[in-house]
């Protein structure tokens, strides 16, 4: 990550990050599928029960025509839910009608408009006006309709034996059972599919959330950025003031006077570090460009470098005995570390315990301080801007800041509060993020 703006806020299209309408008929229309399996052994049954258990004779093989196109339409969904990230409402639409069909010709065969379990056309067109657009959940009522009516016209009467009573018991029967079986389909229906509008609902507002989250950081980079590049030129002017200074011979003669010149020195030497560092993360570096090391490397420099900037925390890199792989010397990732670094000084730390690993394509660095850990209010909104227990202004944007780096590399942050005491901070990024394109396992240094 040469440049955290970029990569940070480069958000892309809304399209490409919300869940679309599209999206969302994929998981429908496996559902769907999941149901016409349902509808397909109930149809089989029920036609098996009727001509052999009840006596009624109906034409198996042409009964069975119907189940045996369901199942077709069902291996052909399978695959598109599998390879397709997206399914149209035509396409759903087209699912929907081949149940219809299904339904009417068992229906034509079983005595058309008369039989009871006509009334699962109902179904049909709930599904329709719960899964489709208002356009085409018309056009399933009008669809259903005309069926309906064809059947009062054209049907095959049934055949009902004389010990069933002309077949007023056998209208009631099928009435409850039809009634039974759209009241069980349709609680299982609804409740998959809020389920899903739940989970749809709940990733909008996470991703709402980043976005503003997201914004915020933007304004503080342009603002970080800015403040970088007004800082530059007085900087580099009192550097340059400095350095005649150092050279005067009255100057120089003042062993006082030629020290405190050397602290100045450095200290304006670090803000232009500092400054370079802004501008890096900002995608403006100032003619330096991103170095290769490896991986043991880059965290011992950080290591060194909090070290001799302050010696008010001991930090630790824990012995690594695997491959070294080799990334990219990137200044956020230098960023993340020395915000927690400052934390576990601020929080009273005296020591901190750098461990990493690298497995399953990960690497994982895990921090631990001996510190009091973290407060339990900010564990809970970990990675949310301003969450801290300081009371001075603009407290409480490092683990922010922190989070949303590494969740811009695709990486996740953890944080806990170990048992033995002290606090634990876990990054885990993809490796491949980090590492060049032509990436090797280096020496151990």
């Amino acid at each position: 990550m040469n440049s955290v703006l970029q990569r940070l806020f480069g958000m892309g299209d809304w399209r490409e990050t919300a869940v679309s309408q599209e999206a969302v008929n994929r998981r429908n229309l496996r559902l769907l599928v999941q149901l016409r399996w349902l509808a397909v052994a109930g149809q089989i049954a029920t036609v098996l029960i009727v001509h052999f258990v009840m006596g009624i004779r109906v034409p198996i093989g042409w009964l069975l025509v119907a189940p045996a196109g369901l199942v077709v339409v069902n291996l052909i969904s399978i695959p598109l839910t599998q390879r397709r990230d997206a399914i149209s409402d035509q396409e759903l639409m087209l699912a929907l009608l081949a149940d219809v069909a299904a339904l009417t010709w068992q229906l034509f065969l079983t005595g058309g408009s008369t039989n009871p379990f006509v009334a699962l056309y109902i179904l049909q067109v709930v599904l329709g006006a719960v899964l489709l657009a208002p356009a085409y959940a018309w056009s399933l009522i009008v669809v259903t309709s005309l069926c309906f009516a064809g059947l009062g016209l054209f049907n095959r009467p049934l055949d009902l034996p004389a010990e069933h009573g002309g077949g007023l018991s056998l209208y009631l029967a099928g009435g409850l059972i039809c009634f039974l079986l759209i009241a069980v389909l349709l609680v299982l229906f609804i409740t998959r599919i809020t389920e899903n509008l739940r989970a749809r609902d709940a990733y909008l507002a996470d991703i709402r959330q980043q976005a503003t989250e997201r914004d915020h950081i933007v304004r503080m980079g342009l603002l970080a950025s800015g403040a970088a590049h007004e800082l530059g030129t007085p900087l580099a002017s009192l550097s340059v003031i400095l350095s005649d200074w150092r050279r005067m011979p009255l100057l120089k003669a003042n062993a006082d006077l030629t020290q405190d010149m050397e602290v100045m020195q450095a200290e304006v030497e670090r803000c232009k570090s500092i400054v370079t560092g802004i501008l890096m993360s900002a995608g403006e570096a100032r003619g330096q460009a991103p170095t290769q090391t490896t991986l043991v490397r880059f965290l011992r420099e950080v290591a060194d470098g909090w070290g001799a900037r302050d010696s008010r925390v001991k930090v630790e890199l824990t012995p690594w005995n695997g491959l070294d792989p080799r990334i990219i010397a990137d200044p956020a990732l230098r960023q993340v570390l020395s915000v927690l670094f400052d934390n576990s000084v601020e929080a009273g730390a005296r020591r901190v315990i750098v461990t990493p690993t690298v497995s399953e394509g990960c690497l994982q660095v895990t921090l631990r301080d001996n510190g009091p850990g973290f407060p339990a209010t900010v564990l809970e909104r970990l990675g949310k801007p301003y969450n801290t227990t300081k009371d001075r202004p603009g407290a409480g944007l490092g683990l922010f800041l922190l989070v949303n780096v590494i969740r811009s590399l695709g990486g996740v942050v953890e944080a806990s509060n170990p048992a033995a005491g002290g606090g634990e901070v876990r990054l885990t990024v993809p490796i491949d993020v980090l590492a060049p394109e032509d990436n090797s396992a280096g020496e151990l240094p």
